[in-house]
């Protein structure tokens, strides 16, 4: 594991068997959780604030945030200046989120990913450095976007 990073995770009622499952499987001591903690319905953008402003602040080196499907949850994390939020559907787009996009937080669907696809999407995240290079011009340009 990643020890020297600090982790945010947080998840709504559609992610939480899947968060739950993230925490078991890279030991809950690896992240610090936002919610939610059952599957009551909840809304996804609280749980994407959570984590993004922290993540956008230099709390957390890194976030995860879980919906039913990732998008929304992607969306609404993307709000935040200073914010990469990826969706990842594979271990691949999870890799290219990093190298090339420097992503500080990966969204996954809970209703998308089966446990074990899930988790090694995330480790791959967690894992992977950013290159820099001729991508950091593009992020430069991203960020230049950003009001």
């Amino acid at each position: 594991m990643v020890a020297y990073l600090k982790i945010a995770i947080a998840s709504d009622h559609g992610g939480f068997a899947l968060k739950e499952s993230l925490k078991k499987h890279f030991g809950a001591s690896v992240f610090t959780d936002f919610g939610t903690q059952s599957l009551d319905s909840v809304d996804y953008p609280d749980f994407a604030r959570e984590v993004a402003t922290r993540v956008a602040s230099g709390t957390f080196a890194r976030g995860i945030l879980i919906c039913g499907t990732g998008i929304g949850i992607s969306i609404a994390a993307n709000k935040i200046k200073g914010i990469r939020a990826a969706l990842c559907h594979d271990v691949f787009t999870a890799e290219m989120a990093r190298k090339h996009n420097d992503a500080n937080i990966l969204a996954l669907g809970g209703r998308v990913l089966d446990e074990k696809t899930a988790i090694e999407i995330t480790d791959v995240f967690l894992h992977t450095d950013f290159e820099g290079g001729r991508h950091q011009r593009r992020l430069d340009k991203i960020s230049a976007l950003e009001t």
